[in-house]
């Protein structure tokens, strides 16, 4: 029990990290404005499908449930 305890604590912590670390995150951290933004964005959310999808995949999702977690990773990894 105390096993389950300290992994479900390590997931939400980890969560919370994933979360800060966004392409809008990062994005305002590098204080970019205008196309450089725009631009940064692009790649960064370009980035993040190719992951998202790559994860999708190595999950062996399919149909619903690959697009489900694709949205939802992709909305984590954007931050939008």
């Amino acid at each position: 029990m105390k096993t389950l305890a300290i992994a479900l604590a390590l997931l939400s912590l980890s969560a919370a990290v994933a979360s800060a670390d966004t392409c809008v995150a990062n994005a305002d951290a590098k204080k970019l404005v205008g196309a450089a933004r725009t631009s940064f964005l692009t790649k960064c959310q370009k980035d993040a499908t190719t992951a998202c999808e790559a994860q999708a995949t190595e999950k062996k999702l399919q149909g619903v449930a690959q697009a489900s977690f694709t949205k939802k990773c992709l909305k984590d990894a954007v931050g939008q």
